[in-house]
């Protein structure tokens, strides 16, 4: 994103102003898309946000969509180089693409899986420098398919995540999910999912046009900032390696 087009999206987010301690922490922060509105963009502007230069966050990723050279290929266009982050030890990839299909020998539960995962993040956090603790960001990519490596439990991923919202306690990090709310029925969506939205200190919707598919436009963001008591509304375009943000009529 650029300097003009990410304003929207972090003035909702409360990023506009400051860097340092990183102002979401403390907060969980809750993306939902729709298949054919993808809500990716937020995570990569989220991630990059957290590994700014400027700052001395660090950021816990757990990956159960893509892997890493996938996330590195989109930062790097976005001017954030991941393996140099990894090795400077701001950037802390987990990679959970096997635990949906684990080898027949290895022996991994779901709820084992889910609870080591756990004991990876906290033991993480808790060998950072004290003063690092509040400028952590915990980001999982997706959480329906945490839910398929749970062998489709939502309870697992509700344990899971009650959890992990104790270390926004505990270290005042901040804690970033991802999830596809139109592939559950509204009769059929799972417990996590809506304990999620009452958990969200931010909810941010990414949705199509009320009007249909426009070529100029890719789709509409709402932000719903609990701290700050406010609703943001605009649409977005995703380009090769920006995301443009504006109020409608203003493309």
């Amino acid at each position: 994103m650029n300097q003009r087009s990410s304003n929207l999206l972090d003035e909702a987010l409360g990023l506009d102003q400051v860097i340092e301690p990183w102002p979401l922490r403390g907060q969980v922060v809750a993306i939902e898309d729709q298949v054919e509105t993808s809500g990716s963009f937020v995570l990569h502007h989220l991630l990059k946000r957290s590994l700014s230069p400027n700052s001395s966050n660090v950021t816990i990723f757990i990956a159960f969509s893509q892997p890493f050279s996938h996330y590195d290929r989109i930062l790097r266009k976005l001017g954030c180089n991941l393996v140099s982050q990894r090795d400077n030890s701001r950037f802390f990839f987990f990679d959970m693409l096997k635990l949906q299909c684990p080898d027949g020998d290895e022996g991994i539960t779901p709820e084992g899986g889910l609870i080591a995962l756990y004991g990876k993040i906290h033991k993480t956090i808790s060998a950072l420098p004290e003063i690092s603790w509040k400028n952590v960001s915990i980001i999982i990519d997706d959480l329906s398919l945490m839910e398929v490596a749970a062998n489709g439990s939502s309870d697992y991923v509700l344990d899971f995540l009650h959890y992990c919202r104790t270390l926004t306690s505990e270290f005042d990090c901040s804690l970033i999910t991802l999830n596809h709310e139109d592939i559950y029925s509204s009769e059929d969506r799972p417990t996590f999912f809506i304990q999620m939205e009452y958990l969200a200190d931010i909810l941010i919707k990414a949705e199509p046009l009320a009007t249909g598919l426009a070529t100029d436009v890719h789709g509409q963001l709402t932000v719903s900032n609990k701290g700050r008591n406010k609703v943001s509304n605009f649409h977005f375009k995703v380009k090769e390696n920006v995301v443009e943000c504006f109020y409608p009529g203003r493309s």
